[in-house]
């Protein structure tokens, strides 16, 4: 392969011929056609010497290949006074492996501005990544308004920020004491990710991860309180009251809000690390147990991760959750439409693909978690574990663990960035990037054709690109 044809993610089919397309103002030589015969979100893109040429069978299919063109462009010559531009003639024929290549942020522990993310999703799009899992709520914040319930950002909003003993936060000149994303933020966000072929996926947390929620209103935890938006990071014994109608009041209420905001087709709801101490001890849990004729404590979560299922149901939602939710459903089963995100190995995923539910992969020591460590060095930012860019771009959603017909329900995989140790937005950057361009390809292309030597030279060229979007990038050993 010329080393001219620097492609991420590498398309899954490029034949290479004589010459160029050269232009200064080359979108004039665009001609599309409608191809109902290409995959979804596939394209055939036919760059010849006086034109080019894209077929797709559908709005996404054709803004990939004007990525893959963006990509593709170079100056003429390095006084190009006249903004021409030329392209290698070729033929490209590509479609993406999995239908599901995202991304997650977690803007709970550490808070964005909105506008970074827009920038973010930008860098996500030009990589055909297509899912941005906005991981909204944790202990240490709520980040939405639920007007119904001010106190969740009255109070649950507050931020404590690491480097100072105030409840401040202070993050690349970004200043606020109660850091939360206003409707209208959120409006213009998922728009412009819709824009750009993303659609955004909010998270919920519960019954769990919900110190936030509870310092805001404590009557909905086992003892009342008082709680408080956490400063410290790990698993709380503080949950929700599975015993208190008053949860489900709250979560029917904030659907009703997520759902208008967010209109694509899932909504995830956590699920997650959540300790049952707190029931054990509870009358109104232990009420619970009894009336619903189940058979120990440990049914209470499977018992309101269905209740809460069946509110997005009702609304027309998928629900999403992490790979505990299937934890004590032997004898409940949640619904078939619940995705199960499979965050602690294959495990989850394979064990959710066998009862029949789509599965999410995003195992946390394969390539899919970028809080860890880049590189094995003490100097290195990141905590836990090292996850080296040739992870990532090793990472396949499907595995020989899978039966045939467990992977068909995988729908792909995902990289998540967990924000506990990443305070500011720039370091969030270093640690996705390039990473995420990594995983791009790993979601992307087949197993069989993916070549890391072939990727690392066009990595050499696409730092060029980060850096021409102001991205701070890691910059070392790949493995």
């Amino acid at each position: 392969m010329d080393k001219h044809i620097n492609l991420i993610p590498f398309p899954h089919s490029i034949i290479e011929r004589e010459g160029f397309f050269e232009s200064n103002n080359y979108k004039n030589h665009i001609k599309n056609n409608t191809d109902s015969s290409i995959l979804a979100e596939g394209y055939r893109l036919e760059i010849g010497p006086t034109n080019i040429k894209i077929s797709a069978s559908d709005n996404a299919g054709f803004f990939y290949a004007q990525q893959t063109l963006k990509q593709l462009e170079t100056e003429k010559n390095d006084t190009n006074t006249d903004k021409t531009v030329r392209f290698p003639n070729c033929i490209i024929e590509d479609s993406p492996a999995y239908s599901w290549r995202g991304f997650m942020i977690d803007c709970s522990r550490s808070f964005y501005p909105a506008s970074w993310l827009e920038k973010i999703i930008d860098v996500a799009a030009f990589y055909k990544l297509n899912r941005f899992h906005w991981h909204l709520t944790d202990d240490q914040g709520w980040r939405l308004p639920i007007p119904e319930y001010p106190l969740l950002t009255e109070i649950g909003a507050w931020k404590y920020d690491r480097r100072f003993t105030d409840r401040t936060t202070k993050i690349g000149g970004y200043t606020c004491s109660r850091a939360y994303y206003t409707e209208k933020e959120i409006r213009h966000l998922v728009a412009y990710a819709a824009e750009r072929h993303i659609t955004v996926v909010p998270e919920i947390e519960m019954p769990g991860h919900v110190s936030a929620l509870l310092a805001a209103y404590p009557g909905l935890g086992c003892t009342g309180g008082p709680y408080k938006v956490e400063d410290r990071y790990g698993i709380f014994d503080n949950v929700l009251c599975a015993g208190n109608d008053d949860v489900l009041k709250l979560y029917e209420t904030i659907f009703d809000r997520v759902c208008n905001l967010f209109p694509g087709d899932w909504i995830h709801i956590g699920g997650d690390e959540c300790p049952h101490t707190a029931w054990k001890s509870c009358n109104k849990c232990k009420k619970r147990i009894q009336d619903e004729g189940l058979q120990s404590v440990d049914q209470l979560q499977p018992w309101l991760t269905v209740k809460i299922a069946s509110m997005l149901e009702k609304r027309r939602k998928i629900p999403i959750g992490w790979d505990e939710v299937l934890d004590g459903t032997q004898n409940m089963p949640l619904p078939k439409s619940m995705t199960v995100q499979s965050w602690r190995g294959i495990e989850g995923g394979k064990k959710a693909a066998a009862l029949g539910h789509f599965v999410i992969m995003s195992p946390q020591y394969d390539g899919c978690y970028f809080d860890f460590k880049n590189y094995d060095d003490e100097y290195e930012p990141g905590g836990r574990a090292t996850n080296t860019v040739y992870n990532s771009y090793n990472f396949s959603p499907v595995t020989q663990e899978l039966t045939p017909r467990e992977a068909k329900y995988v729908l792909g995989g995902q990289g998540n960035l967990w924000t506990e140790i990443i305070p500011s937005p720039k370091l969030a950057e270093y640690m996705l990037f390039p990473r995420l361009c990594a995983l791009s390809e790993a979601l992307w292309l087949s197993v069989d054709k993916k070549n890391f030597k072939s990727f690392s030279t066009s990595l050499t060229v696409h730092k060029k690109r980060l850096r021409s979007m102001d991205i701070l990038y890691y910059d070392g050993k790949l493995e």
